[in-house]
């Protein structure tokens, strides 16, 4: 069992990333190139929509963030913090108040991103919208919290002629555009009309 300071002296020297929960430090695992390639085509799409909103700005999976309510310090794939970031007491690179986390999944991460470490999202008061791209095919989610403190699922697409709408950054998003340069998934795409 470790300390969540010997984790983060411990993670802050390491070469790689690892997530800590409850004592317990796990290694994270590597991604494949379509992962990689949907999450920088993501990044890419919500950096144009952030350059109009300034109040917002993005982060990529090197931005740690940390849930003080259930002890998890993670790193999901696209982080957007809307107004001031607030940082754990005990760390003052990692965030505790996104307003948005968006994962890309994979064979090896799609149950406990789409199960349990959603339900440990829920406890960050400030998210509004978890929203969840399989890397494989064209599949995304939307979940947003509802003014009452539930989560819903707002809005989702199975192709890629589909879009998704992240609703607390304004961004409206082409599936075909966050699935370009993806291997075998572009291969979805419908023939062109002639």
């Amino acid at each position: 069992m470790y300390s969540e300071e010997e984790y983060l002296r411990i993670e802050n020297d390491a070469f790689e990333k690892s997530e800590y929960f409850q004592g317990q430090i796990i290694s994270m695992a590597g991604a494949t190139p379509n992962h990689n390639r949907v999450k920088e085509n993501v990044a890419v799409e919500v950096g144009i929509v952030l350059k109009q909103n300034k109040s917002c700005r993005s982060s990529s999976s090197d931005q740690r963030i940390h849930i003080p309510a259930n002890s998890l310090y993670t790193y999901p794939d696209i982080v957007i913090v809307c107004g001031p970031n607030k940082f754990s007491p005990l760390d003052r690179i990692t965030i505790t108040n996104p307003s948005v986390i968006i994962e890309v999944l994979s064979s090896s991460t799609e149950e406990y991103d789409r199960g349990y470490k959603f339900k440990l999202y829920r406890d960050i008061e400030t998210l509004q919208e978890y929203v969840t791209i399989d890397s494989r095919k064209p599949y995304a989610q939307v979940f947003r919290r509802t003014a009452d403190n539930q989560w819903i699922l707002a809005d989702d697409a199975f192709s890629l002629t589909d879009n998704i709408t992240i609703q607390t950054i304004g961004a409206t998003l082409q599936m075909a555009d966050l699935y370009d340069g993806t291997e075998n998934v572009s291969s979805l795409l419908p023939p062109a009309k002639e």
